[in-house]
């Protein structure tokens, strides 16, 4: 599963990342807030947090908006393990 993290700036691409990535950062680190851009499905990210549940992650996820536009939003999502 590929997930594209937020962009840095507007015009920048966003970053991919994949689920045995991120499980393997929050297992270093014990948590993680990961920020993943709007271009992602809701659908892939409820999926990314049901596997992660599954597996023993306690996942807190949630919409940020950071502006006016209906646009203007990013995902965020605290994993702690």
């Amino acid at each position: 599963m590929e997930l594209k993290l937020a962009r840095e700036t507007l015009k920048a691409k966003p970053k991919t990342i994949d689920l045995e990535k991120i499980k393997t950062e929050v297992e270093k680190e014990g948590s993680k807030i990961f920020y993943f851009d709007r271009e992602n499905s809701h659908k892939d990210l409820m999926d990314m947090v049901d596997k992660l549940e599954s597996e023993g992650f306690s996942v807190y996820f949630r919409e940020v908006k950071y502006g006016l536009d209906e646009n203007d939003y990013i995902y965020e999502v605290h994993i702690i393990k």
